[in-house]
């Protein structure tokens, strides 16, 4: 992992340690290529773990956002989450 995605990491659950109270909801959101297989597999790294996920084509169809709203114990799972669709979703954008 480069120093920048660390340093990001870092950051991101440093804001959240500070600004939510745990165990608390999130919403996750993706941009990734619109193709069914890269979709699914994002959403099964969340199936069966009562997330509530969305959908939306852009206008021309080429890429795909998903929302994911979930409750989550800590800011340490949800970097977890993130690092595993990052590391194994090839082309996925992680907002």
């Amino acid at each position: 992992m480069s120093t920048k995605s660390n340093e990001f990491y870092k950051k991101l659950e440093q804001r959240l340690e500070e600004t939510s109270d745990w165990p608390s909801e999130y919403v996750f959101k993706f941009i990734v290529p619109t193709e069914k297989d890269k979709i699914d597999k994002i959403s099964g790294f969340f199936n069966h773990s009562g997330a509530v996920i969305e959908t939306k084509q852009s206008s021309k169809g080429n890429y795909t956002s998903l929302s994911i709203r979930l409750e989550m114990e800590s800011p340490e799972q949800i970097i977890k989450k993130y690092k595993l669709v990052g590391y194994q979703i090839e082309g996925v954008i992680s907002l």
